[in-house]
């Protein structure tokens, strides 16, 4: 009796694996797609409440590939790009979002799709010293659920979430100001603070900014612009330390103008943008 060379039984055993294999993921997709609609998506969710986010995103998907005119297969749109979200496969939720508000714009859910989008953004969100492209696509979300559904549940957390990505934003404009000041800058510098001042004013980066305008006013010795920007300074933010130190660059005689308040009748800090 020949015996079997090891090479061949080698192939053999992995055809059949392979057979195997094959027979088993098509019958798994045989069995998905003979069940109800209504039993698919529950396992879809139940997949998603186990936190098992990838086979949730895949039963979703299921839903709408074999159902596609079900009352289930919208919601199972948005429920795939959540299950994305969870599982930080943050580009293939966006492009499920995208799809989801071009297919169903008027959907109730409208709404909380823009909030998913921007917190996919927002949660990639790095420090100032790198990259702010992921900040500046989360405010331009949060800024379309805020103006298209200002009533919406999300509104606010997606208001209190819009200050925190200015700020961001006007930190990486602080930074470069700062780095451009200490390189000898001196105008790229200022155009950087003038931004942060005209741009980002609900932020708590603008009395450093008045500050850094004032030094470098006083630096050119433009003491007139510099005492104007003292006194917005004094006048919106009175107890920062910012203005105490803008205070003691200016000379004695312009000390006394930004104290007299009859000198400064416009101290709101858009009046630095106004013509004189």
């Amino acid at each position: 009796m020949k015996k079997t060379r090891p090479y061949l039984l080698i192939s053999v055993l992995s055809s059949l694996a392979l057979l195997t294999a094959c027979g088993s993921s098509g019958d798994k997709q045989k069995l998905e797609s003979d069940r109800p609609v209504e039993s698919l998506y529950h396992q879809a969710a139940d997949a998603l409440d186990r936190g098992e986010y990838n086979e949730a995103a895949r039963l979703f998907e299921e839903v709408e590939r074999q159902h596609p005119y079900s009352q289930w297969a919208t919601q199972a749109e948005m429920m795939a790009a959540y299950a994305y979200y969870k599982k930080t496969r943050y580009d293939e939720a966006l492009l499920a979002l995208d799809r989801f508000l071009e297919l169903h714009p008027g959907n109730p859910n409208s709404d909380y799709a823009l909030y998913l989008k921007a917190l996919c953004f927002y949660e990639q969100i790095t420090d100032v010293a790198r990259d702010q492209l992921m900040t500046e696509m989360a405010l331009e979300s949060l800024d379309a659920l805020i103006s298209r559904y200002p009533d919406s549940r999300y509104a606010r957390d997606a208001t209190f979430k819009r200050d925190l990505t200015l700020d961001h934003l006007a930190g990486k404009e602080m930074e470069i100001g700062r780095y451009y000041l200490k390189s000898g800058q001196t105008n790229a510098a200022m155009n950087r603070f003038l931004a942060v001042v005209k741009n980002y004013q609900t932020t708590t980066h603008v009395p450093e900014a008045l500050h850094r305008l004032v030094e470098i006013f006083m630096t050119l010795g433009l003491q007139g612009e510099a005492s104007r920007v003292a006194a917005v300074l004094g006048h919106n933010y009175p107890g920062s330390p910012w203005y105490e130190d803008s205070f003691k660059l200016l000379t004695p005689e312009l000390r006394q103008r930004v104290m007299e308040d009859r000198s400064w009748v416009d101290k709101t800090v858009d009046s630095l943008f106004k013509p004189e």
